[in-house]
């Protein structure tokens, strides 16, 4: 008799359906597990076999095979243990093996006998859906699975008893009930920031499309501090858009106590970090910090000091909204759909174009500094602006009266208003930033007088064809803010400024 339980394998952020078929037949003692298991799913014998035993039930002496099919697949990762083991209760016989066919499974298993929570429950649970099957998990990631359906049936259990119980009729399992994580306390506000009113609007207008941006200016002049406010004057997050960053998050094993948090991610890797960290890879091809921030805000920090491969790296998520990783047997595919935000000082000493001071090796520094970012990469950046140094007479001044709260509230309607339009045109898009050329070009059609000051920009600029619509998102953006329904002249200035280099950003690649 073979015995059948469906559990999952993960591809990206899709759950592939894997059969794990259980035979238990007359022969030599062994207990093999084939179908292209990795290391962990191997030693998923010892902990199936220990569990079992400290439940109450031992092997039966005779040969037992176990086949995850499609035998191509790669299988990886402990949330083996627990199909496995529902496979050989159902083939002795404790479990109905009718019933267990109606139910998705995964989970890692201890020597005890309990169930411990593994990654990737949220995708394995709107996979389940999908196939019209219910899902059993361990006791811990149950508040995670309820998110993907309000009617599906989700088991619980903490232990393989528990679970044996449930199916006699001699314990019911409870359906969990969805969770969101409580963020601890409020998120940093503008209301901080003195002084910096020009940045603040770059950071507005930013927020408001959607736009990628860089700050460049000495150290001490607030650029990170501005960065840091950037996610309390974004709008929180969607339902569905809640589930999609939820999804990358849960494949990676950063769910909290497997609830689920409303606010956007917010992620600023060191400097040190590897392609693989950033872009996503490694053995087992996991998502890197593009896809972590997935309709969320990647700060990089001290920008040069990155290893220019890894900038250069970002070149293709920022393009497609997607982070790509083939391998010789598998190609993964991520999300990635972020907004870059850049900060950086004009030269290593710090200090190049700031009045009163004097870099060490003048000119050279700064094109030497600067030459670490390539071209095509400040290309895909549409917001870039020179963060100058405080005063100190500045700092003993009164906060302003204006916070993160007023602002968010202008980003929030210039958004509801990109929603309606986009919805209008059955369009998919979100945000400015997210708008194809034809699209662009459609929305955010200057009028006569704007029209000649791109023309003649474009040429004196040089700009790039994606400068050229890079320069219309931003416009568009900011005639939404101002809710006009077309594009003029000043909006294509005022974005014109942003595209512009400043000073301090002039010898760039």
């Amino acid at each position: 008799m073979v015995s059948h339980v469906t559990t999952v394998a993960f591809q990206g952020v899709e759950a592939v359906p894997v059969d794990v078929q259980v035979q238990i037949a007359p022969g030599a003692v062994a207990f093999a597990v084939v179908g292209l298991p990795d290391k962990a799913v191997a030693e998923s014998r010892e902990r199936v076999r220990s569990a079992l035993l400290a439940s109450g039930l031992s092997l039966p002496p005779k040969r037992i095979i176990v086949n995850l099919a499609p035998a191509d697949l790669p299988k990886e990762g402990s949330h083996y243990d627990l199909p496995i083991a529902v496979g050989l209760m159902a083939a002795m016989g404790v479990l109905p093996a009718d019933q267990v066919l109606d139910y998705v499974v995964l989970g890692e298993l201890s020597l005890d006998g309990t169930i411990a929570p593994v990654a990737g429950v949220l995708p394995a649970a709107i996979g389940a859906n999908a196939l019209g099957k219910g899902l059993i998990c361990p006791g811990k990631s149950g508040p995670e699975a309820a998110w993907a359906s309000g009617d599906m049936a989700i088991l619980a259990p903490r232990s393989l008893i528990a679970l044996a119980n449930h199916f006699k009729g001699t314990q019911v399992l409870s359906r969990p009930d969805p969770k969101v994580r409580e963020d601890g306390g409020p998120l940093p506000d503008l209301v901080d920031v003195k002084g910096q009113e020009t940045a603040k609007r770059a950071l507005e207008i930013s927020a408001a499309g959607g736009h990628n941006l860089l700050m460049v200016g000495p150290p001490g002049a607030g650029k990170s501090m501005l960065a840091q406010r950037l996610p309390s004057i974004l709008p929180p997050l969607s339902p569905r858009e809640l589930l999609e960053v939820s999804m990358v998050q849960s494949i990676a094993g950063e769910l909290g106590e497997a609830r689920l948090s409303a606010r956007r991610p917010f992620r600023s890797p060191h400097h040190s970090a590897t392609t693989a960290a950033m872009v996503g890879g490694g053995v087992k091809a996991r998502p890197g910090e593009v896809s972590l921030a997935h309709l969320g805000v990647l700060f990089l920090d001290e920008l040069p000091e990155f290893n220019p491969a890894v900038l250069d790296a970002l070149r293709e998520p920022l393009e497609t909204a997607r982070a790509v990783i083939a391998r010789a047997n598998h190609r993964v595919n991520y999300p990635a759909l972020f907004q870059l935000v850049c900060a950086m000082n004009p030269c290593r000493c710090g200090y190049y174009g700031e009045p009163g001071h004097q870099c060490r090796r003048g000119e050279r520094c700064a094109t030497d500094y600067q030459a670490r970012l390539s071209g095509p990469f400040l290309d895909r950046i549409d917001v870039r602006i020179d963060v100058a140094a405080i005063p100190a007479t500045d700092l003993a001044l009164p906060a302003p009266t204006e916070g993160s709260r007023e602002v968010a509230a202008r980003v929030a309607a210039a958004r509801a208003l990109q929603t309606r339009r986009f919805a209008d045109l059955n369009v998919p898009a979100r945000t400015n930033a997210e708008c194809g050329p034809r699209l662009i070009e459609e929305i955010a059609a200057p009028d006569a007088d704007g029209a000649r000051l791109l023309n003649d920009a474009a040429d004196a600029m040089r700009l790039s064809a994606r400068g050229y619509h890079r320069v219309l998102k931003v416009a568009r953006t900011l005639a939404d803010l101002e809710e006009c329904p077309r594009v003029g002249r000043l909006h294509l200035a005022e974005a014109l400024a942003y595209r512009q280099a400043g000073p301090r950003l002039a010898l760039a690649a």
